[in-house]
This record gives structure tokens, C-alpha cells and sequence, in this order.
């Protein structure tokens, strides 16, 4: 008798373990999966309540760390989109004369200064999903592409966009908080105003170089390596 509960007591705490191990895969587990492998998980359900409530844990914060995920990509994205938007309309606005490219110059305000939020927004998901990825490891790796180049192509617009953006909109009427904004860091006009117009026009294409690069690493963190 003290033999088989000794061997009842090594196979209980044998399927505890493989609670442990197996359990919180049901998280990813699709609904094909072959009814042995259910019927296990559900004899695991009832052998280990500890390790069952560990794995619900774990599938919580898988859930919420791909919530998280996704919205981090679509930040990345709309910060991408808007760049592109830019560098796409290159071919075209080099044709314009002055007077007409100075016209379309203002109708970027203030759609896409409200969608440079995105931007910001972006940044700041980086950062926290990279301080909770798992150091080392080729998704933490990629992560902190991603943040790097979308710093830099935030810093593209600081340093070389928003100087020359005031040029755009001095006739336009803006609010005072929007007159300030463009007022910073702003560039007095010297030469030709096409120079103000390769400049920013230059500016974009990098910034949306930039941006495709960051999208491109967090999408390759997202799914090559989702499970580190």
C-alpha cells in the first residue's frame, strides 16, 4: 500500500510538471486541435490546480501583450503612411510653380498635424514594449530597431522639416497655441525658395525611409519571434 501511494503521489506531482509545460499552450492551441490533445490538457485541469491557475496567468498576459502588440503596429503604421504620403507626391510637386506649390503647402494643416500624435504615440509604445521584452533575445533586438529608427526619423522632423514648415503658413491663419508651434526653432528664408522646397521635400523621403524601417523591424518582431 505505501508503494502505491508513494507511486500515486510521483504521478501526480509528474502531471503537475507537465501542467506547467503543457497548459498555457491551450493560449495558441487552435480550435483544430486533435481531441487527445484536448482530452490531456482537460486530465492536466484536473491534476494541478496550481499549475492550471499559473497557466491562465500566462495566456492573460500573452492576450494583453498582443493587444499591445497591435496597436504598437498600427502607431508605426500611420506614422509610416503619412510619410509616404509625402515622398509619393515628390514627382508631382516638382512640376509646380511657386505660387501653386505655396497653395498645396497649406493644405497639410491640420489633418497631418493631428496625425502626427501617431508619431509620438509610436515612440512611446516602443519603449514600453521593449522594457517588456525579455533581454537577451532576437525579438528585444528588433524591438530596439524599431525604436531607433522611429526616434530618428522623429528627430528628421525636428532638425529639418518643422524649421521651413513656417514658410508654409505664414499666410495662413492658425490659431495662437498652432503660431507658436510652427514658430519654433524656425528658419529664416536665404536664396530661392526652391531650396526651402528641396529641403523638405528631401526631409520626407527620409523620414519615410526611416518609418518603413522601424514598421518593417516591430512587424518582424511580431511575428518571427513571438514566441520568445
Amino acid at each position: 500500500m505505501q508503494h502505491i501511494s508513494s507511486f500515486a503521489e510521483e504521478d501526480h506531482r509528474d502531471d503537475n510538471h507537465h501542467a506547467e509545460r503543457w497548459f498555457p499552450l491551450q493560449c495558441s492551441m487552435p480550435a483544430a486541435a486533435g481531441m487527445g490533445q484536448r482530452l490531456h490538457l482537460r486530465r492536466l485541469y484536473r491534476a494541478g490546480g496550481h499549475a492550471i491557475y499559473a497557466g491562465h496567468r500566462h495566456c492573460s498576459g500573452n492576450r494583453s501583450m498582443r493587444a499591445f502588440m497591435i496597436v504598437t503596429l498600427l502607431l508605426v503604421a500611420i506614422t509610416m503612411a503619412l510619410s509616404l504620403a509625402h515622398a509619393l507626391e515628390l514627382p508631382g510637386k516638382l512640376r509646380l510653380k511657386e505660387a501653386t506649390y505655396k497653395s498645396v503647402q497649406t493644405i497639410y494643416y491640420p489633418g497631418f498635424t493631428i496625425g502626427g500624435f501617431a508619431e509620438i504615440g509610436g515612440i512611446v509604445a516602443l519603449a514600453i514594449l521593449l522594457y517588456l521584452t525579455p533581454y537577451p533575445g532576437a525579438r528585444f533586438w528588433w524591438t530596439l530597431a524599431a525604436l531607433v529608427f522611429l526616434v530618428a526619423e522623429h528627430a528628421v522632423y525636428w532638425l529639418v522639416t518643422h524649421p521651413v514648415n513656417n514658410f508654409w503658413v505664414q499666410d495662413v491663419a492658425v490659431s495662437k497655441p498652432a503660431a507658436r508651434f510652427f514658430s519654433m526653432l524656425r528658419r529664416k528664408q536665404s536664396g530661392d525658395w526652391t531650396d526651402l522646397r528641396d529641403v523638405w521635400e528631401a526631409s520626407h523621403i527620409a523620414r519615410a525611409g526611416l518609418a518603413m524601417l522601424s514598421l518593417i523591424s516591430i512587424a518582424v518582431a511580431a511575428t518571427f519571434f513571438a514566441g520568445e
